[in-house]
């Protein structure tokens, strides 16, 4: 039970730390999140990967997916030997690396 009360501890205090990005960018949690994963897993550059990996939800997935790419931060790529795959590739990358830049700070617990 002890382990379940840290972990709450620390994902709301994450949450605290990057709602001020969020709020920057106009992005949910979610959509933080799954940029996150793209620009730190570049291997992993599929929806069902985001899914797999991440344990998301596929309809949560697909729904920040979509607001990514309408925001202009992501682009997603069809395979032309097979129309089904679709990878997930980053567009603003110099914006992304601002919020990369914040997450890093972040991390070393400077914000």
């Amino acid at each position: 039970m002890h382990f379940w009360d840290e972990h709450k501890t620390i994902t709301r205090y994450y949450e605290m730390k990057v709602s001020g990005v969020c709020e920057k960018y106009q992005l949910r949690q979610l959509e933080y999140d799954i940029l996150m994963f793209i620009y730190n897993n570049p291997a992993y550059n599929t929806a069902a990967d985001i899914v797999r990996i991440r344990k998301s939800t596929k309809s949560h997935v697909s729904t920040s997916l979509k607001v990514l790419e309408d925001c202009g931060f992501i682009e997603r790529r069809v395979d032309k030997d097979n129309k089904k795959h679709v990878t997930i590739h980053l567009r603003r990358v110099k914006s992304i690396s601002k919020l990369f830049c914040i997450e890093d700070l972040i991390h070393r617990g400077f914000i």
